[in-house]
């Protein structure tokens, strides 16, 4: 039986939601009530003067992207090195996330991840490490299972992809950054549009590998004209301290320098830029045109930064990347 006009109506609109929303992968959440206890703005940014990290022989190109957690009583860094030619994770190990050993190359891309496995986000979840992870072209965010941070076993697919046509991630989802907060596991990523703009979102999962984005994503738009991030924002750090979530991200100015900048959240999906809040910037040689990539630890008086830094204005990658360490000190 033809349908009429109505009907036609009524299944067009149900197949457009279908495409959009399909099957429980969006969701309109927020993250639960956040830490009373822990630093609270103003936050005042200090940083050491040398790297900690470094290039060896197969990272010989740029170490970046540090994702520092702990785990059995040492600090692991599973961070992104390049070889000139792929990205791939290597480990390194720490007493007091000061001095580190590394561990080797742990993670390359394999099947149809093109040139990259790392820009990475990692957790400890009892016996075992979830490496959440960026691949292939156009980028998506996959995940590996480790026992000691040497051995992986990645999921057979990738757990998230782009989005829909006209979304904010329709070219794609890259950069994740994972934190917990009651009982789910919430992932903040960079979303590229068919204009290549790059925004923050976040997704939320019980498993790590089922997720659920938030239908009102991105969380933030480009700055303004002239802005630190008038040309993109990635990279987030997100954490709960002081009665707000905060959020440290890069922000990508013209001529690709880039600088971070701190937002703040009463709940994890509702962002505002701390105007009050300094961008971040290089101060040494090293890292003079570009810090970028933060990861944190939050202690009862400041919040720990591990970060990347580079002395070229690159975009991606052969910007002579290291890797420092600063602090946020809050009241």
């Amino acid at each position: 039986m033809a349908a009429n006009g109505r009907e036609c109506t009524r299944i067009g609109t149900f197949l457009l939601l279908v495409v959009m929303f399909g099957c429980g992968r969006y969701a309109v959440f927020t993250l639960p009530p956040p830490e009373a206890a822990g630093p609270r703005a103003p936050f005042v940014w200090a940083a050491a003067k040398d790297p900690v990290l470094g290039p060896g022989d197969w990272d010989s190109g740029d170490v970046l992207n540090p994702s520092v957690f702990r785990f059995r009583d040492s600090y692991f860094n599973l961070y992104s090195g390049y070889d000139g030619r792929v990205w791939h994770t290597g480990l390194a190990v720490s007493p007091d996330g000061v001095q580190w050993q590394k561990r080797g190359r742990v993670l390359s891309p394999s099947g149809g991840e093109g040139d990259i496995a790392g820009n990475g986000s990692a957790l400890a979840d009892g016996d075992d490490i979830l490496y959440w992870y960026q691949a292939g072209d156009p980028p998506r965010i996959a995940l590996a299972r480790s026992r000691d941070g040497i051995e992986w076993t990645k999921q057979s697919e990738a757990v998230l992809g782009r989005g829909p046509l006209g979304s904010f991630d329709e070219r794609g989802a890259a950069d994740p950054y994972v934190i917990r907060a009651g009982g789910r596991f919430y992932l903040y990523y960079i979303g590229m549009d068919r204009a290549r703009r790059q925004r923050l979102g976040v997704a939320r999962s019980y498993d790590g590998v089922r997720w659920e984005k938030l239908r009102s994503n991105p969380l933030l738009e480009l700055g303004a004209p002239g802005s630190f991030d008038e040309m993109g924002l990635g990279e987030p750090a997100v954490w709960s301290s002081g009665g707000s979530y905060w959020m440290l991200y890069t922000g990508r100015a013209r001529g690709e320098r880039r600088r971070m900048g701190l937002a703040r959240s009463s709940d994890g999906v509702h962002w505002e830029r701390d105007l009050s809040f300094k961008p971040i910037e290089g101060t040494e040689a090293w890292d003079r045109e570009v810090v970028c990539d933060p990861s944190v630890e939050v202690l009862p008086d400041r919040v720990r930064v591990w970060f990347g830094g580079g002395d070229v204005a690159s975009p991606d990658q052969n910007l002579h990347g290291r890797i420092g360490m600063g602090s946020l000190s809050g009241r």
